[in-house]
């Protein structure tokens, strides 16, 4: 079945049901079963591989009966989830080698996403696929963090003259073209969606170690990467499920969390709203269970209220519906709330550039005034042609 099916959301009504039963932290089994009955396995197996959630379905099946799920659907549904197991393992164990490196270069950093967001938020580094590694390093040490991934055999996609300018990318990418791993670091310079600049300091005072295999990885606290994945999810127009799984299952499972905390972090980078409609979204997607307290001021943000009501529009698809232009703007205005910060908030991520701006051949120029008047007409032809964003 060719993906761009998947703009046609009626008719995939069904399966997205099944996916979203697979998905929930709170699933019942008589349910996904009464659901699963009336599906379109190859459909469905489509679905959560856009989504992200094949370990999410694969996992559920271990509990269905065999007859329900035809033959060669089941084997290629756990080929492929071994595949995803054992690309885990590799990235985890260059994860491994990636925080030693750092560690001697006495160059700190904390893990974001990746293989701790899948402990953190499932007690099981393979429920989530992931095609990179996402590291926190403060600016001040990015270009020694750049000359050791260098020396390691990683490419840079941001070169050194552009650091030495000042260029400041949407993030700092590193490949392995031989091994496809993927390298990206990130700070409170290139986290640009966060609506006021991330307190980096305070991420690193907060910091947690998170049990992977037999390694403590440094991390951020549950209640600051909880803020990072609904700040995250916001930039991507949560047009995948396994952002809103991911945040489900990590209120779900993190009973501890203090809320407080979380919402003082998200506070500091007037990020509120994004926090709210994370919240939201777990529990009206997925049934994710909050404290009443929370809940209660989370459906009292109306803002938050009317993001998730256009991202339910657009969820289902996995991006090959995706919203227009003009929606894509309202939404990021609602992102940053009302009043003059508003349309601030859409001026600045509009007019600052990132590497896919910069003028080729001109990195030394350090203030990018023609990169940052072309921004916006690159964003025009990228989201104003439809398709798959």
């Amino acid at each position: 079945m060719p993906l761009s099916g998947l703009s046609d959301l009626p008719s995939f009504r069904r399966e997205w049901a099944v996916l979203l039963e697979c998905a929930s932290p709170t699933s019942d089994v008589r349910r996904l079963v009464e659901l699963a009955y009336s599906a379109d396995w190859s459909r469905l197996l489509v679905l959560a591989e856009e989504h992200g959630v094949l370990a999410h379905l694969a996992g559920r099946l271990r509990e269905l009966d065999e007859n329900l799920v035809p033959a060669g659907i089941r084997r290629t549904l756990l080929e492929r989830h071994r595949v995803q197991v054992f690309s885990t393992l590799r990235m985890t164990a260059e994860l491994f080698r990636l925080l030693e490196l750092f560690a001697a270069k006495d160059i700190p950093a904390l893990v974001v996403k990746g293989p701790v967001l899948a402990m953190q938020a499932y007690g099981d580094p393979a429920m989530r696929s992931y095609g990179d590694l996402d590291l926190l390093v403060r600016q001040r040490d990015i270009r020694r963090a750049t000359e050791s991934l260098q020396a390691t055999g990683y490419q840079a996609a941001v070169p050194l003259r552009a650091i030495d300018a000042g260029k400041i990318p949407g993030q700092y990418l590193f490949s392995k073209p031989d091994s496809k791993l993927i390298v990206e670091l990130h700070n409170d310079f290139t986290l640009r969606y966060f609506p006021r600049r991330l307190p980096i300091e305070d991420f690193f005072a907060r910091q947690i170690r998170v049990r992977l295999d037999a390694y403590d990885a440094p991390a951020l606290s549950v209640e600051d990467e909880l803020v990072l994945i609904c700040i995250h999810g916001a930039k991507h127009l949560w047009e995948r499920l396994i952002w809103v799984a991911d945040v489900a299952a990590l209120v779900s499972r993190q009973t501890g969390i203090d809320w407080e905390r979380a919402s003082a972090s998200a506070r500091a980078v007037r990020a509120e709203h994004l926090l709210n409609t994370g919240l939201r979204l777990a529990a009206d997607v997925l049934r994710a269970h909050l404290p009443e307290d929370v809940s209660a001021l989370v459906r009292q943000d109306a803002v938050a209220a009317k993001l998730v009501a256009g991202i339910l529009r657009w969820l289902p698809a996995a991006g090959y519906a995706p919203p227009s232009l003009f929606q894509r703007a309202a939404f990021r205005l609602r992102m940053r709330g009302g009043g003059f910060s508003a349309p601030a908030y859409l001026l600045r991520l509009s007019l600052s550039p990132t590497e896919e701006d910069w003028k080729p051949g001109a990195t030394e120029n350090r203030h990018g005034f023609l990169d940052a008047l072309r921004r916006p007409f690159r964003l025009a032809r990228k989201y104003g042609r439809g398709g798959k964003s």
